[in-house]
């Protein structure tokens, strides 16, 4: 009996201590994580391990996440090229009454052939020495010598049969002999009739001839034509440059070659564009020439050639310039001979008082002074009439204009 007394209390004693060591071990135990929430879809997230104080995981499988994407731009149609503004083409000045609008220009020429001439025929008595004076003039004024002549034996006999002596009858009486001088029955219009018109443009270096050739081409689409211009002075490198700029101010078009290339070539080129884009003239600029070099000039008759085989050449103008005087009358005669110019520009009449050289160059050549140019502008080349020239050298009121 006792035995057993003795058993159950051991048993118990032994039962409390289990109970004593559990209970610790129990208290020690961390709480159990709760339930993983679910992804949309019913799956898992994946575990995270815990987080230290220094923002790193402090066990378990490090889990890279990717960087937050910055918030996504609206899409932009990408910005198409914007095309360059079309350059605003000039409209030349219309060519009627163009000369009467540069009177002006003409103050110096007006100097001898006007005013001077004037002071002369007005005076009391007109004897041998005011004649004298008379004819030194016109032949300062580059008329020539056998045009003088013939001015002043008409005045004389005119002034005698009339017994003229007021200012006003005298400027008639010389302004009608002047415009005789001019002959005003020739044909200064450019021919125009073909389908192109073939302009060929000569002259020798330092006349201006591919200034005149751009101002000739504003002088056409100013009457409404239609242009192309061909640079055949290959020889110069900076005439194509010029003419391209010229031609490119009213919307031309330019046929050129390398520098340096035939320029007949060039020349067939710029015909047989012509003719392909049904323009109503070609203007053919080419090189200068010096009239004493004979092989130059039997190359300018060889453009002549190779440009008559689309057709014949309607035109082929010489450039002078005006203050080359009675040497010009030399140029003009070699050129004549070569390529049979048709009509003369004349250049640079404003800078001379030698205004007369056009009655010299028409009288020696039988050649009709088509254009003159009066300044620097590009509207300063006009279409040639002999009235409106010598109203203008008289400083009178021009007759029979529409400016």
């Amino acid at each position: 009996m006792d035995y057993l007394v003795l058993a159950a209390i051991l048993l118990g004693v032994l039962l409390l201590a289990g109970v004593g060591l559990l209970v610790p071990r129990l208290r020690r135990q961390p709480p159990l994580p709760p339930a993983p929430p679910t992804q949309p879809g019913g799956g898992l997230e994946q575990e995270r391990p815990p987080v230290g104080e220094d923002g790193e995981r402090t066990g378990g499988v490090v889990i890279a996440e990717p960087p937050l994407a910055p918030p996504a731009e609206p899409e932009q149609a990408p910005a198409e090229p914007v095309a360059p503004a079309p350059p605003v083409l000039e409209r030349p000045e219309p060519t009627a009454g163009r000369l009467v609008r540069l009177r002006t220009r003409l103050s110096r020429s007006q100097s001898l052939l006007g005013k001077g001439l004037l002071s002369l025929l007005s005076r009391d008595h007109l004897d041998e020495d005011v004649w004298e004076e008379i004819e030194e003039n016109l032949i300062s004024a580059d008329v020539g010598i056998d045009a003088t002549a013939e001015i002043v034996d008409r005045l004389r006999e005119r002034t005698r049969v009339l017994g003229t002596r007021s200012a006003t009858q005298l400027r008639t009486l010389l302004s009608e002999e002047l415009v005789t001088a001019l002959d005003p029955q020739l044909d200064r219009t450019l021919n125009l009739t073909g389908e192109p018109s073939v302009i060929l443009v000569v002259g020798v270096n330092g006349a201006g001839k591919t200034t005149t050739c751009g101002k000739i081409g504003r002088v056409l689409v100013a009457d409404g034509r239609s242009v192309l211009l061909g640079a055949a002075d290959t020889f110069r490198a900076a005439a194509a440059d010029q003419l391209t700029t010229w031609a490119s101010r009213v919307g031309a078009e330019v046929v050129r070659g390398p520098e340096g290339a035939d320029p007949a070539s060039v020349a067939f080129d710029a015909v047989k564009r012509g003719v392909d884009t049904k323009v109503d003239a070609v203007l053919i600029d080419t090189a200068g020439r010096l009239q004493n070099k004979i092989g130059l000039m039997d190359e300018l008759g060889k453009v002549k050639r190779v440009v008559s085989k689309h057709g014949p050449v309607h035109e082929t103008l010489l450039v002078l310039d005006a203050t080359t005087g009675q040497n010009g009358l030399e140029q003009a005669r070699v050129f004549t001979d070569a390529v049979e110019v048709t009509g003369v520009v004349l250049t640079k009449l404003d800078g001379t008082a030698k205004g007369g050289i056009v009655i010299a160059v028409q009288r020696k050549l039988g050649i009709a002074v088509k254009l003159v140019g009066l300044g620097e502008g590009p509207d300063d080349l006009a279409p040639f009439d002999p009235a409106q020239f010598v109203d203008a050298l008289m400083g009178v009121e021009s007759r029979g204009t529409d400016a």
